[in-house]
This record gives C-alpha cells, sequence and structure tokens, in this order.
C-alpha cells in the first residue's frame, strides 16, 4: 500500500506540468485539481507512514522488554548466587545449592532474553531506516506541495493580473476608435460657431442704431439750416420796411 501510494506521487511529481497546462482547457482547475490529488496522496502517505512507524514503536517496545527481563534476570542470578555463597560460607550447603539452582535458572532466562533481543535488533535498524526514508520521503512531498501551491497561487495572480491588463489595453483601443473627448469637441465647436453669430447680430444692430442716430442729427442740422435762413430773410425784410 505504501508502495503504490509513494508511486502515484512520484507519478504526479514526475508529470510533464507544462504539457497538461497547454491543452487543458482550464489550466486554473488543473492545477486546483493536481493541488488537491498531492494534498490527498500525501495525507494516505502520512497514514501509512504513522502506521509504519507504529509498528517500528511495537518492536522497540519489544526489544527493549527483552533487554530489561536480561537485565532483570542477570540481577537476580547475582543475587542468587551471592546468597548462595552466603550459606555455603555458613556451612549451610543445602540452601546454597538451593540458591544456585536458582542462580543458574535466572541465568538461563537471561540467555534467553538476550537471544530474543539480539535476534529482534538487525530487524529494529532496518525498520528504523525505513522510517527515516520515509519521513525524508514525506517531508520532500510535503515541499513540493508547498511550491506547487505557491506556484498554482502565483500563476493565478498572474493570469488575473493579464486579464485585467487586456480588459485595460481593450478600453484603450475603444477610445482609439472612438474618443469621446471628440463629440465633446464638435459640441464645442458648435457653441463656438453660435456664440459668433450672436456677437455677429450683435454688431449689425449696434451698426443699424448708429444709423439712426446720424440720420437724427442730420435733420436736426437741416432743422437749424432752415431756421436760420427764415431769420435772415425776416431780417432783410424789416431793413426794407425801415
Amino acid at each position: 500500500m505504501k508502495q503504490s501510494i509513494f508511486t502515484r506521487v512520484a507519478q504526479l511529481a514526475k508529470a510533464n506540468l507544462n504539457a497538461l497546462l497547454d491543452s487543458a482547457e482550464d489550466p486554473q482547475k488543473l492545477l486546483d485539481q493536481m493541488v488537491r490529488d498531492y494534498s490527498n496522496n500525501i495525507r494516505e502517505a502520512e497514514a501509512a507512514v504513522a502506521q509504519t512507524i507504529g509498528n517500528l514503536r511495537m518492536a522497540e517496545d519489544d526489544h527493549n522488554r527483552a533487554v530489561n527481563e536480561a537485565n532483570s534476570w542477570g540481577s537476580k542470578a547475582i543475587a542468587a548466587s551471592r546468597k548462595a555463597d552466603e550459606f555455603r560460607a555458613a556451612g549451610n550447603s543445602g540452601d546454597a545449592d538451593k540458591f544456585d539452582a536458582l542462580a543458574r535458572l535466572a541465568l538461563q532466562r537471561q540467555m534467553a532474553a538476550e537471544t530474543t533481543a539480539q535476534a529482534q535488533a538487525p530487524g529494529l535498524a532496518a525498520q528504523n531506516e525505513v522510517v527515516d526514508k520515509l519521513k525524508s520521503g514525506l517531508d520532500q512531498m510535503r515541499g513540493k506541495l508547498r511550491e506547487l501551491t505557491a506556484k498554482r497561487n502565483e500563476l493565478v495572480n498572474r493570469a488575473r493580473v493579464a486579464a485585467t491588463q487586456s480588459q485595460v489595453n481593450d478600453a484603450l483601443k475603444a477610445l482609439d476608435t472612438g474618443d469621446p473627448t471628440s463629440a465633446i469637441g464638435r459640441y464645442e465647436e458648435n457653441i463656438r460657431r453660435q456664440e459668433a453669430t450672436v456677437r455677429g447680430q450683435q454688431e449689425i444692430a449696434a451698426s443699424s442704431l448708429d444709423a439712426q442716430f446720424a440720420s437724427l442729427e442730420d435733420l436736426g442740422e437741416q432743422t437749424e439750416v432752415e431756421a436760420r435762413l427764415a431769420a435772415l430773410k425776416s431780417m432783410d425784410r424789416k431793413a426794407v420796411d425801415g
């Protein structure tokens, strides 16, 4: 099971990402799916490695138990041998023989426990080596997942920026082909023409008024001339009559 999990992860890691992205209808969805697949595989691998580590810890417990039993039986053998020596020194050979027998039994148990511990040692070393490799592999997988996730986020952000820039460029092109300020300029030109027309009308009106005032001035001058002529004639008549 562990082998199949790591095989899937290796295949995913070796996949030609460029080719997959080029052929994908939606590259972002493909990247998201890859992140999910990689994360799921890592979780499965973590569970498998945890089980392997659990088996190793059980084996270590068994080995430690055998070592402890060997030490314990060794201590009991020493204690029994010393007790036998004490009885023998006291001239009690019966009890001395009994404790020597206990010492021999403890030594046999010690040897059996040592044999068990020695037999377990190579397996423990091999399992520890496997666990170390599995842990290292998991660390590499997690690192690859971080890289993949970071790359996915970078590409998605770049795609969004590119899309925004494309929209801006499209808007600028639209302005080039249909600049709204040109319409405003035309409207302003129309207003200027209207304003000029009004000024022309005002000038025409002003010139007509000046002509009217000029005609009034001419009429006044004629009136003055006629009045003076009448006065001259009146003066002549008076001179003749006088």
